[in-house]
């Protein structure tokens, strides 16, 4: 098959231990998701008020079921490529391609997103740190773009200098992470709302009245757990080291269901903590009006120092997804040109490094196009909300798969390691379709039913029409490889060699 490599080229090697499979998908859960979106989410809903934490927590059921989902193919079919691989092998080709081209350009804008948001970051620690001027400097157009194009391009470096780099890096920075984190959370017990309005009125001279909590509302309850649900999706990177883990069959559903149930856990106490010493009423506010984070809310509060260590600790989060998560999209299209869809150079492998650089640098360009995206759109939800529905549709595929493994290809679904009775499968499965296809549901009729100045900041347009573009491209390539390969169908029966 084209873009399969012979034996004499350089190949992806098993250099990458269970805790560095873990700290790929930590490093792409926690970041935005957990010092942005919970308090942004005032923007993107309004009305969600005092039930950001409880949509928080329902957003991880479904997170769980796809999470499990993802453990089970993985163990059957651990591969670079992830959930291409399964739902390609598992249950059609074109509905692999298709959802996993989606949620390639939903992580590549939003690998943009958060290098854009990234500088935000950067702002509040000079702010912490009384160095006003730079702080206005920080916020400047320009400088803002050149700066996350410059994280982009340094992480594609990391990238190519291979796993081992990318470990080095990304082990450290992890415990950095949870180190800072449980700062935040340790600050929920000693301080409370009061004490931040107290904060307040010394520091900038405001005198803030907290409103009252609003009735929960279930459209835009659920519509808010839709938006945080993007918080989990990062786990999604585990699968994309399947030619790169040690011991997969075994390592790659470990370390999914550890990311997904310890990062859970970390969510809910750190928004928990934000919300107790932050009134929800002036997140929402000052969510209107400019780009906030939580760290940059609870260093009001927080002692001199202890504010500068977790808005450090926070802009290592949020830069720590760009390594993981441009890991991810390169080796999707790594598997797509394995497969003969894309151009067969994209699976070069670099001689020294055995990283797939051409596949990097592809990232690095779809990435940086995300920047200036974000800054042209002014809002930089408009990214999120493609990778949400990218997402969703991708989930929704790994349940099906689930489902109908068994009669679509025996040969694999017999490969299977963990989770190998069929009632505990399809209650997963079932659950999983169940569960994302309402979030789906309501995520696409918020996106629609919102006032927006063109077509093109709907996010469901956008969408349908990349998932137009991905049609044309393996509709072409298919009737292009069925003329070299009569027995195509068969060939994607199986697995890769490597």
């Amino acid at each position: 098959m084209p873009g399969t490599p012979s034996e004499s080229k350089p190949t992806l090697v098993r250099q990458m231990g269970l805790f560095a499979v873990i700290a790929t998908g930590v490093s792409s859960m926690v970041g935005a998701s957990i010092n942005v979106v919970p308090v942004m989410i005032h923007r993107s809903v309004p009305g969600i008020g005092s039930h950001v934490v409880l949509a928080f927590l329902f957003a991880a059921v479904p997170a769980v079921l796809a999470g499990l989902a993802y453990a089970i193919l993985g163990s059957a079919m651990p591969r670079a490529g992830g959930s291409y691989l399964y739902a390609s092998r598992g249950l059609n080709p074109y509905l692999g391609f298709a959802a996993s081209f989606s949620q390639w350009f939903g992580l590549s804008i939003v690998i943009g997103v958060i290098a854009y948001i990234s500088v935000p970051f950067l702002r509040d620690i000079a702010l912490s740190a009384g160095l006003p001027e730079t702080a206005r400097y920080l916020d400047l157009a320009i400088v803002r773009v050149t700066l996350a194009l410059g994280l982009i391009w340094g992480f594609v470096y990391v990238n190519v200098r291979g796993v081992k780099s990318y470990a080095r890096w990304l082990l450290p920075m992890v415990i950095v992470i949870f180190a800072t984190g449980g700062i935040v959370i340790l600050s929920g017990l000693f301080y409370d709302s009061g004490d931040f309005l107290e904060a307040l009125r010394l520091k900038e001279d405001i005198v803030f009245t907290p409103a009252a909590s609003p009735g929960l509302e279930w459209p835009v309850f659920l519509s808010a757990a839709a938006v945080l649900f993007s918080s989990f999706i990062g786990f999604d990177a585990i699968a994309q080291t399947g030619s790169e883990a040690v011991n997969p069959k075994r390592n790659l559903p470990l370390a999914t269901l550890i990311a997904i149930l310890g990062v859970g856990g970390f969510y809910l106490l750190f928004t928990l903590s934000v919300y107790h010493i932050v009134p929800w009423s002036f997140v929402a506010e000052r969510a209107q009006s400019e780009d906030i984070t939580a760290p940059g809310l609870l260093s009001r509060v927080l002692p001199k120092g202890v504010d500068l260590v977790i808005l450090l600790g926070a802009a290592i989060a949020l830069i720590n997804d760009l390594p993981a998560m441009l890991l991810s999209v390169s080796r999707l299209m790594f598997a797509w040109a394995r497969d003969g869809i894309f151009p067969e150079r994209i699976t070069r492998i670099h001689p020294k490094y055995h990283s797939p650089h051409i596949a990097l640098f592809c990232a690095g360009v779809f990435a940086s196009i995300g920047v200036l995206g974000s800054h042209f759109a002014g809002d930089f939800f408009l990214g999120i909300d493609i990778m949400v529905t990218s997402m969703l549709v991708n989930f929704l595929l790994m349940c099906l798969t689930v489902i109908a493994f068994p009669k679509v290809n025996g040969v694999l679904y017999r490969q299977i390691a963990i989770f190998r009775n069929r009632t505990a499968q399809l209650l997963i499965g079932w659950a999983g379709v169940l569960f994302i296809s309402l979030f789906l549901a309501i995520h696409i009729y918020k996106d629609l039913n919102q006032p927006r100045d063109g077509w093109y900041f709907h996010s469901t347009y956008v969408w349908l029409i990349v998932m137009g573009l991905a049609s044309a491209v393996f509709i072409l390539k298919w009737i292009s490889l069925r003329r070299d390969y009569p027995d195509l169908s068969a060939r994607f029966k199986k697995l890769p060699n490597s």
